[in-house]
C-alpha cells in the first residue's frame, strides 16, 4: 500500500439533497440499494443504484443508525432504543422496539452502531446537546436471545467510529467530541462477541477532523471521516495514515463500501452550522477510491 492523496475530481453527488445529519449509510446488496439516515428529519433514505430513484420512509422518533437484518428488515437505534424496522410501500416505516438499556434518559438517544462479523448488532448512547460534553454514552451490543446488554464502553461524549477488522477480531470505536477526539482498538472475541484491551488506535487531533462514522476495506485498513476536516483518512491496521481523500463538504459523517463490486464508497455529510451559500453541506457523495469494502454482515444473532 502506497501513501497518496485523492482529490474530489471523481466524487458523484446523490441528487440535489441536503440532509441535516445525514448518517449510517449501508448496501444492500440483496436490493441493489444503498440506505441512510437524516437523524434531525427522522427520515430513512433508499437510493436504487440501477435506476438513481430515491425513496425515503418517516420514523416516529430520530433514527440514528441502521444495519440489515437477515429477513429483510432494518434494525436501528433510536431515540429510546434498539427497533426493528419494516419498510413497506407506506410512506411511515412500521416499527417495533426490541429493547431499550436502563441508563438512556432524557435528552440522549443512540448513536452509531452496526453489526458486528457475526452479526451481533452493536450501538451507542450520546447526550444530545453536545455542547454540554457530558460523558454519559454507553456502548452497548444486542442480541434476541440475550436482549441488550450492560454497557461494555462508558465515559463516552459522542460514541462514534464502530467496525471491525475482516477477520472480526478487532473491534474499532471513537469518541468524536472536539475535547476527545480519539479512536481505539480492542481484541474482540468473536464467539462470545466481547471486547478487551481498549488502546488508542489514532489520536485525531494530530490529524484533520474529528473522528465520525468508519469502515473496514479488504486489506484490514480503517476509514475514517474527518468531521470538520472535509476528509476521510484510510489508516492501516497498524494505525499509520496510509492517505486521505479530499471531499467537497466540510463536515463527512460516515463512510460505507458498497455496489456490486463492493468498490464504492457512499459518503454522507451534515447540513448544520454550514457556512452561508454552502451548497454541499449535508450532501450525499460516491466516489471509488480504488479499493473495495467488506460486506456489511446481517443480524442474525
Amino acid at each position: 500500500m502506497t501513501s497518496m492523496v485523492t482529490n474530489i475530481i471523481s466524487t458523484e453527488r446523490v441528487s440535489n439533497l441536503n440532509c441535516l445529519v445525514g448518517e449510517s449509510p449501508i448496501w444492500c446488496a440483496a436490493r441493489g440499494a444503498w440506505f441512510w439516515v437524516d437523524i434531525p428529519a427522522k427520515t430513512i433514505w433508499q437510493l436504487d443504484a440501477s435506476s438513481g430513484t430515491l425513496c425515503s420512509w418517516h420514523t416516529s422518533e430520530m433514527v440514528a443508525c441502521i444495519a440489515l437484518k437477515q429477513d429483510g428488515d432494518l434494525i436501528a437505534g433510536m431515540e429510546s432504543g434498539i427497533f426493528s424496522l419494516h419498510l413497506g410501500d407506506h410512506k411511515n416505516a412500521q416499527e417495533q422496539r426490541l429493547a431499550a438499556p436502563e441508563k438512556l434518559v432524557a435528552g440522549m438517544r443512540f448513536n452509531d452502531g452496526r453489526c458486528d462479523r457475526q452479526g451481533r448488532f452493536w450501538s451507542g448512547t450520546m447526550f444530545m446537546e453536545m455542547a454540554a460534553a457530558r460523558p454519559d454514552g454507553h456502548l452497548y451490543r444486542y442480541t434476541t436471545e440475550q436482549g441488550i446488554s450492560q454497557p461494555f464502553v462508558s465515559n463516552l461524549i459522542v460514541q462514534n467510529g464502530l467496525s471491525w477488522s475482516p477477520d472480526g477480531r478487532t473491534m474499532y470505536l471513537s469518541d468524536s467530541h472536539a475535547s476527545r477526539q480519539l479512536i481505539w482498538s480492542f481484541d474482540y472475541d468473536i464467539d462470545s462477541g466481547t471486547p478487551s484491551n481498549q488502546r488508542v488506535f489514532v489520536d485525531m487531533n494530530a490529524h484533520p477532523g474529528r473522528p465520525d462514522g468508519a469502515a473496514v476495506d479488504s486489506d484490514g485498513c480503517y476509514w475514517i471521516c474527518g468531521n470538520d476536516g472535509g476528509c476521510i483518512l484510510r489508516f492501516t491496521p497498524e494505525g499509520k495514515l496510509d492517505s486521505r481523500i479530499n471531499l467537497p463538504m466540510a463536515k463527512p459523517s460516515m463512510c460505507s463500501f458498497g455496489g456490486d463490486k463492493l468498490d464504492t464508497l457512499l459518503v454522507t455529510s451534515i447540513a448544520a452550522g454550514k457556512a452561508e451559500g454552502d451548497q454541499w453541506a449535508g450532501a450525499v457523495v460516491m466516489l471509488r477510491p480504488g479499493v473495495k469494502g467488506m460486506p456489511e454482515t446481517a443480524f442474525s444473532a
